[in-house]
């Protein structure tokens, strides 16, 4: 049995695409995978506190000197770390503003980019060897984006800075496997969209 953890970041509910890929997807998962159990993380529409200076006064204690009281400051972080942890599939939806991601995808990936929690130093001591410490997870990132031509080797690619970063920073955290489904075309309207929104549903469905 899986256990699969929906994450949304875009700030719109109806008109949203990437709250539609992610619908499209648990709806078509729960279809061959009926037992897998799914926990929803809302990171668009419900406020996720960026890192501050107690944050970071606690995150950085060891493990061995940690107590109830210096880690006051990551409460709401260890939560979330602890959830993310205890998935093995994730499911990722994020529309593409400015290029890159929304604020509360980042605050949400700041809350989890833990030392010693999510990544480490090999050494232990700051090496520029991270090592990931999420093993055996796979993640699905399904983007919606208004423009066009941001794949690898595309015309666009040089101002990808949404599915680019997010492969990154889950591969340092250790996750390696991840797939990328980007709905493209959305400032387009029309056909162009509407064919580009068949081709995506399609792809989730054979998932």
């Amino acid at each position: 049995m899986n256990k699969v953890l929906i994450i949304n970041a875009s700030v719109r509910r109806e008109k949203s695409h990437s709250r539609k890929l992610t619908q499209l997807f648990e709806d078509n998962w729960k279809k061959k995978n009926p037992n897998d159990q799914f926990t929803y993380r809302e990171v668009g529409l419900e406020e996720i506190p960026p890192i501050n200076e107690k944050w970071i006064a606690s995150a950085f204690i060891k493990p061995s000197e940690r107590t109830s009281e210096n880690q006051l400051g990551v409460r709401f972080s260890n939560e979330l770390v602890e959830e993310f942890k205890g998935h093995n599939i994730y499911v990722l939806g994020t529309p593409m503003y400015n290029w890159s991601i929304p604020s509360g995808l980042k605050s949400y990936i700041d809350q989890l980019m833990r030392i010693n929690e999510t990544w480490k130093f090999r050494s232990g001591e700051p090496d520029g060897d991270y090592v990931g410490l999420l093993e055996n997870k796979k993640m699905f990132v399904l983007s919606s984006r208004g423009d066009t031509g941001y794949g690898e080797n595309e015309k666009n690619e040089h101002m990808n800075f949404q599915t680019t970063y997010l492969k990154f920073v889950f591969g340092i955290m250790g996750i390696k496997d991840i797939s990328i489904i980007s709905l493209d075309n959305e400032e387009f309207g029309g056909e162009i969209f509407e064919n580009s929104k068949k081709e995506i549903y399609q792809k989730i469905e054979q998932i």
